[in-house]
């Protein structure tokens, strides 16, 4: 048992890296009270669902942009400086959003302000972040690094959303607020303690020439290139989120609460793939098992089609057997989805020099970011089309083939050995 667990070797081995995770840990859980809380102030000073949607451009747009410049920022400069200043935006902004509410201002441009501020300091703040991992553990236990990183990612997903509807009910948007600043002053005290971690190698001042530098790096780079490619065959072709409305309410006859466990089926498994993840660090064919990871997302997304198409045709009252069979294929797909995050970060890390890892981590967020949101409209669109079964089951299918056609036309990504990192 102790081998299947997640490997906490690179917790035990850097003291520099074990604040860094705890820090992120706490800050992580407090991040997403304040997403979720904030959303619920905006639908609660508005009534309209169409200001909620409206958060996530405000969120998305500052995002993207200081992501890829951020990127030429990070390589630019001191990492552990770049992570404290954008840090320190990020804190005074959750200091204003909660401040905001503990005045009762009720004002939804001021929390759109806020949210804009803070995405574009995430922008330069996730980049840094990402880019000093590499340089606390060594190459061998990035797998296990980017495990630890992944059970804080599903956990906060997990626990953050659940708390938030509660604090807000029971002690209101203030407080909630405030509990995500003391949480973040964690991780700001982990980047202090950090000592001095300058970028190696050639140094390019930060700027536009810089993002086109990392973007023809990229280029020529077909390893690190497939991470990325790999990734966008799952979250836009594949992509079930935006289903899962319908699906929950009008095809299985549920509520809110028949979506909300089909979205906790998915990180559920995702959460478990990452706290059983101890032999992941012994797998050196890394690009083969993202390559089978996508496939068998797809596949499970498929499966999740198959289900509701015949869960449809049974009629308006269908068997709870199918919410059961539902859930299990977006446990699957969690759980797949967890191990190729894994792999792919520790790919982009370790065969990424130093110089440019900030870049890449840049177009790294604008991926993770933009993917997921044009599957969200390919899903809607196809849901409009054809129902959601079948949506589902097309753009399972889709990415199953996308990620063949992908690993025929990269046979060096399906040899990539991590004892020998190409890029």
């Amino acid at each position: 048992m102790p081998r299947l667990l997640a490997d906490l070797t690179p917790l035990r081995e850097n003291p520099d890296y074990r604040r860094l995770w705890t820090g992120l840990a706490l800050s992580s859980i407090g991040t997403q009270l304040t997403t979720v809380a904030v959303s619920l102030e905006i639908y609660a000073i508005t009534k309209s669902t169409f200001a909620v949607g409206l958060l996530g451009v405000f969120a998305l747009v500052p995002l993207v942009a200081s992501g890829l410049y951020g990127g030429s920022v990070v390589d630019a400069h001191d990492r552990r400086k770049v992570a404290i200043y954008a840090s320190l935006v990020l804190w005074a902004v959750t200091i204003g959003i909660a401040a905001q509410a503990w005045f009762g201002l009720g004002n939804v441009w001021v929390l759109y302000c806020l949210v804009a501020v803070q995405n574009a300091a995430a922008g330069l703040n996730q980049p840094a972040r990402s880019a000093i991992i590499p340089r606390l553990v060594r190459k061998e236990m990035l797998p296990a690094a980017n495990a630890l990183g992944s059970i804080i990612f599903s956990v906060s997903m997990t626990v953050g959303p659940m708390l938030a509807g509660v604090l807000v009910a029971s002690v209101g948007y203030g407080a909630t607020y405030t509990i995500d600043v003391l949480t973040f002053s964690f991780a700001l005290w982990a980047l202090v303690k950090l000592p001095p971690i300058p970028p190696e190698g050639e140094v390019h001042k930060a700027g536009l020439r810089s993002v086109v530098q990392g973007f023809t790096f990229l280029s020529t780079r077909p390893n690190i290139r497939m991470t990325f490619l790999s990734d966008m065959c799952a979250m836009i072709f594949a992509q079930p989120r935006a289903l899962l409305p319908a699906v929950g309410e009008a095809v299985l006859g549920g509520n809110g609460t028949t979506v909300g466990f089909l979205l906790a089926s998915t990180a559920l498994g995702s959460m478990g793939a990452a706290l059983f993840s101890g032999p992941l660090g012994r797998v050196r064919r890394q690009g083969m098992v993202v390559i089978n990871c996508v496939g068998l997302w797809g596949l499970a997304i498929a499966g999740f089609g198959v289900v509701i198409v015949i869960a449809h045709r049974t009629g308006p009252n269908p068997s709870d057997l199918f919410l059961w069979l539902a859930a299990a294929c977006l446990l699957v797909s969690g759980g797949v989805d967890s191990i190729s995050m894994v792999f792919r970060n520790t790919i982009l890390q370790a065969a990424t020099p130093d110089a440019m890892r900030g870049r890449l981590q840049g177009i790294f967020i604008v991926v993770v970011a933009g993917g997921p949101r044009m599957g969200d409209v390919v899903a809607g669109a196809g849901g409009s089309l054809l129902g959601e079964g079948l949506e589902a089951l097309a753009g399972g299918l889709a990415c199953v083939l996308a990620v063949l056609i992908l690993a025929k036309l990269q046979p060096a990504f399906r040899r990539y050995d991590s004892r020998n990192p190409q890029p």
